[in-house]
């Protein structure tokens, strides 16, 4: 196995789709991002997965043949890449604190779904834009009125 950084207890349940087995996490990984691999062990010896997070689950894609668990499932998930944690840029930080505006009031999905939003900014013109509108969101620093 791998080199493991992160290991996590997992449950969940199965699905099946058209690519066959999907096994779907009671809770979602927050800090993983999606479409990175990891060892999961079902107790049947470690099988390499796919890990697809999204907004609101994650679920884990086999890339080996194993055996289906039962509808519902626990195992151990090693991630040999470790916790990822969302990291706010330079340039939204700056232009955060130079409006008086507070990103720390965002929680989690607030926060990867900004990031996800100025991420995909394909022009310079566009992230400025993007920023300024998630910045005009924000509420003010220290609970100031606006």
């Amino acid at each position: 196995m791998t080199r493991t950084i992160g290991t996590f207890p997992v449950q969940g349940t199965t699905r099946h789709d058209e690519h066959g087995l999907l096994l779907v996490l009671d809770r979602r990984l927050d800090g993983h991002d999606t479409f990175l691999s990891g060892i999961l062990d079902l107790g049947q010896g470690p099988a390499a997965v796919r890990i697809f997070t999204l907004d609101d689950v994650t679920v884990l894609r086999p890339l080996e043949t194993i055996e289906a668990p039962s509808p519902v499932w626990a195992g151990i998930l090693h991630l040999p890449h470790g916790l990822r944690p969302r990291v706010v840029p330079a340039d939204l930080a700056n232009a955060a604190q130079a409006g008086s505006r507070d990103l720390d009031t965002l929680d989690a999905a607030e926060l990867r779904y900004a990031l996800t939003f100025l991420g995909e900014a394909t022009t310079a013109q566009i992230r400025t834009a993007r920023i300024a509108a998630i910045v005009s969101a924000l509420p003010p620093a220290g609970g100031d009125a606006a």
